[in-house]
């Protein structure tokens, strides 16, 4: 018969600390004067990354910071197709969201409706009437589209209305922030969580 072999229990076997442990102090120090000494070899700068603080009004991918009355940044592009299938700026926008809305238009959009002349006479007669919101931009030059991504940016509270194919592509990298567009004689909401199915 041969005899069974008699193992130790875990945790009955007593743990010690190796002498090149790193949580011991004199290792401590010599692990910041030989990362020193590296750091100086290397003679590079570490890599500083920057990660975009992340607004603290979304939950995902979720915006809850839009809620009635709804904000909605009107483009020139918007404007104009609203024109060509003679909607009404303000009921088409309720009737699409059940709720109320307020347009916005900025000095941006403003000028790039008057430099078009007078083609766009009638879109500019409604983005000048007194019952939208108006915004002025605090920044150099006058491409609406920037200006109105750059806004979206720093405050996610607005719905971008646009027809721009472009600009739809640029708001869409965007978390959080819904896009109006005309489309078949009314208008329509993509990525707005709370829409009503139509």
């Amino acid at each position: 018969m041969s005899r069974v072999k008699k193992t130790r229990k875990f945790a009955a076997v007593k743990r010690i600390i190796g002498q090149r442990d790193a949580r011991l102090k004199k290792n401590q120090e010599k692990g910041d004067e030989d990362g020193g000494k590296r750091k100086a070899s290397k003679g590079r700068q570490a890599v500083v990354r920057e990660v975009p603080q992340v607004s603290s009004s979304l939950f995902f991918q979720y915006n809850t910071a839009l809620v009635p009355p709804y904000s909605v940044l009107v483009d020139t592009n918007f404007l104009s197709h609203t024109v060509q299938h003679k909607l009404e700026l303000q009921s088409t926008m309720m009737d699409c969201l059940y709720a109320k809305c307020v347009p916005i238009i900025t000095a941006c959009v403003m000028a790039e409706l008057e430099k078009l002349g007078p083609k766009y006479r009638v879109a500019l007669r409604i983005a000048r009437d007194e019952r939208w919101e108006r915004l002025q931009c605090d920044h150099k030059g006058v491409y609406a589209d920037d200006c109105l991504v750059d806004r979206v940016q720093k405050h996610k509270i607005y719905i971008v209305a646009t027809n721009d194919r472009d600009l739809k592509r640029r708001v869409r990298k965007i978390p959080g922030v819904p896009i109006m567009s005309v489309a078949r004689g009314k208008y329509t909401i993509e990525r707005l969580p709370d829409a009503p199915e139509k």
